[in-house]
């Protein structure tokens, strides 16, 4: 069975999505989920999605998006030249994404990263994005970004971006 048919990624309900049990590994990743993710919720600092196995409320993943925006020099050289000589330019920020690690290597990751695309590109017609900027935690989450086009930004290595036109085919 593959992920697409294996899980389903919803918006989270801080009161029915059993949080606590999540694992992925990095304490910071699990923390978040347990004791913060709900508060950004109900402030509008995050939206937060989850990844459940159909009938089930128990999260196996997550990511989240809010809007930010990026210095345009900040951007690579390509994506630069696309856009207008603005000093800021408006992205979505994919602020965190994690995989409980009994299910790390099975494809969850990726099929949270399509997820996000997809709702990243339904907002973009209303609500302008020029791509998806993530901060990596660590080295090993920028390597998972960078197989599915992410770029390095500036001078952060872990600092990444996907220009919109990517995002849109990549869903």
């Amino acid at each position: 069975m593959s992920p697409r048919q294996a899980f389903m990624v919803v918006p989270l309900d801080r009161d029915r999505h059993q949080r606590q049990s999540f694992v992925c590994g990095n304490a910071t990743l699990d923390r978040y989920l347990a004791q913060q993710a709900g508060q950004d919720l109900s402030r509008g600092v995050a939206a937060v999605f989850v990844a459940t196995r159909p009938g089930e409320m128990t999260v196996v993943g997550y990511y989240t998006l809010s809007q930010a925006s990026v210095l345009l020099g900040a951007l690579p050289l390509a994506q630069q030249k696309r856009l207008p000589r603005y000093p800021v330019v408006p992205v979505t920020l994919l602020g965190r994404l994690a995989v409980h690690h009994a299910l790390h290597g099975q494809g969850l990751g990726a099929l949270l990263l399509g997820d996000a695309y997809r709702r990243v590109a339904v907002v973009a017609h209303e609500v302008a994005s020029t791509g998806i900027l993530v901060d990596a935690i660590d080295e090993t989450a920028a390597q998972f970004y960078a197989r599915f086009g992410f770029v390095t930004v500036a001078d952060s290595p872990r600092r990444l971006f996907l220009p919109m036109p990517m995002v849109r085919t990549a869903r």
